[in-house]
C-alpha cells in the first residue's frame, strides 16, 4: 500500500502532467526538455529524504532538498487535478483541442493559478488559528484549569528552531496551567533537533509539558526520540498515567508498537473519581476510550488531510477527522496539527493550537 501511495501513483501522476507540459509548452524541444529535467529533478529529491541521504548533506542544502521534493509531490497533486478537468472538458466538448497543444495563454494561465493556490496555502500554513475549547465536568477539582493543546508539530528540517520559538511564545502568552501534546513531535529525522537545540527552546514552555509518542517519533527512531523528549522538558506518557490539579493523564504508546497495552489494561487502577485526559496520537477505535470511562481525548495524526481534497479521504477514513467530537460522556479533539509533515501548504484544512478551559460543576464544600 504504502509502495502504490508513495511512489507508483506519485511516477504515474509525474508522467501524466509532464505529458501534458510536453504538449502544452510553445516551445522548441530543447526549452521543453529543460523544463521536463527540472521537474523530474524536484521530484526526485523526495527520494533523499526518504533514504535519509540528507542527513548527510550540510544542513542548507538538506533544508533545501526537504522543502522542494515533498512541496513538488503537493504540486504534482494539484497539476494532476488541473489537466484531468482540462482533459475531461476536451472530451465533454467544453474546452478546444488547440487550448492543450502549443498554447502559451493556457500555459501561462496554469503557472499563474498554481502560483497563487500555493502562495495561499503557505500563508494559510503559517497562520496558526487558536481554536478555543470549554469543557466541564461535575467531577471536583481543585479549581479551573487552563490547557493548551497542540498535535503533530513534525520538528525538523521544515519546521526550524526560529518556528519553534514562535510557537513557543504563542503557547506562553495563553498562560497555561499544563500543555499536552498528542504525538508527533519529531518529523522524520533528530539531526536538524539536536543542531538547532531545539530541546532549549521546548524548555522555555512556561508550564509543565506532557506528550505521548506519536509514529513519526518511530520513524526517527524511538529511542532517539524519547532521549530528545528527556532533554526537553517533556514529560513522555507511553502507556502510563499521571495524577496532577484533580486530573489523571493517560499517554497511549503509538499504534506502530504492536504489543503497546490495551486501553482496558492502561485504565486498571486508574481513579475514575478525577477527570481523566487520555493522549492518544491515532483516532482509531474511538468506542473504546467511551468504554473505559475517558472524560476526554486528545488525538493528532490525520492533519486533517493537509490539502482539499485529501481532507475528504481522512473525513472518510476516522470517525472524526478533525475537531471535537463526542460519544456518550466522552468528548473527543482531533487536532489537524500545529506542524506540518512535508511541504508547507494548508489548503482547505488549517494549522492550530487549541486552548482549552475545564470546569468543574461539582459544588465546593468546605
Amino acid at each position: 500500500m504504502w509502495i502504490l501511495l508513495f511512489f507508483v501513483l506519485p511516477l504515474a501522476g509525474l508522467s501524466y502532467v509532464l505529458w501534458h507540459v510536453w504538449c502544452l509548452l510553445p516551445v522548441g524541444a530543447p526549452a521543453k526538455w529543460a523544463v521536463v529535467v527540472a521537474c523530474v529533478m524536484a521530484f526526485a529529491t523526495i527520494f533523499l529524504n526518504f533514504s535519509r541521504t540528507i542527513d548527510s548533506m550540510p544542513m542548507p542544502i538538506a533544508r533545501a532538498c526537504y522543502e522542494t521534493g515533498y512541496s513538488a509531490v503537493f504540486v504534482l497533486l494539484y497539476l494532476v487535478i488541473v489537466f484531468l478537468l482540462l482533459d475531461l472538458g476536451r472530451l465533454a466538448g467544453l474546452v478546444p483541442r488547440p487550448w492543450l497543444y502549443r498554447n502559451g495563454v493556457t500555459a501561462a494561465v496554469v503557472s499563474a493559478l498554481t502560483a497563487c493556490v500555493f502562495i495561499y496555502g503557505y500563508a494559510n500554513y503559517m497562520h496558526k488559528r487558536r481554536h478555543a475549547v470549554e469543557l466541564t465536568t461535575a467531577k471536583p477539582l481543585g479549581r479551573d484549569l487552563r490547557i493548551v493543546m497542540m498535535s503533530d508539530l513534525h520538528l525538523g528540517y521544515h519546521n526550524p528552531r526560529a518556528e519553534l520559538a514562535r510557537w513557543v511564545d504563542m503557547v506562553n502568552a495563553e498562560r497555561p496551567d499544563l500543555v499536552l501534546i498528542a504525538g508527533d513531535i519529531v518529523d522524520m529525522s533528530l539531526r536538524p533537533l539536536r543542531d538547532d537545540g531545539m530541546a532549549a527552546e521546548l524548555r522555555r514552555i512556561e508550564a509543565l509539558v506532557y506528550a505521548c509518542l506519536g509514529n513519526h517519533e518511530y520513524h526517527s527512531g524511538i529511542s532517539e526520540s524519547a532521549a530528545f523528549l528527556r532533554e526537553a522538558g517533556v514529560r513522555l506518557l507511553r502507556d502510563g498515567s499521571a495524577e496532577l490539579d484533580g486530573l489523571v493523564l493517560v499517554g497511549r504508546d503509538d499504534r506502530s508498537n504492536p504489543r503497546r497495552k490495551s486501553l482496558g489494561a492502561l485504565m486498571r487502577g486508574v481513579d475514575r473519581s478525577k477527570y481523566v485526559i487520555l493522549l492518544d496520537h491515532q483516532p482509531y477505535h474511538l468506542e473504546q476510550a467511551e468504554r473505559a470511562g475517558v472524560d476526554f481525548q486528545l488525538s493528532g495524526h490525520t492533519h486533517h488531510g493537509q490539502l482539499w481534497p485529501v481532507s475528504w479521504i481522512t473525513d472518510a477514513i476516522y470517525e472524526d477527522a478533525y475537531g471535537p467530537w463526542r460519544r456518550g460522556r466522552t468528548h473527543y479533539y482531533v487536532s489537524s496539527g500545529m506542524g506540518i509533515w512535508g511541504g508547507k501548504f494548508r489548503i482547505g484544512t488549517c494549522s492550530e493550537y487549541v486552548v482549552a478551559t475545564l470546569r468543574s460543576t461539582a459544588v465546593q464544600t468546605d
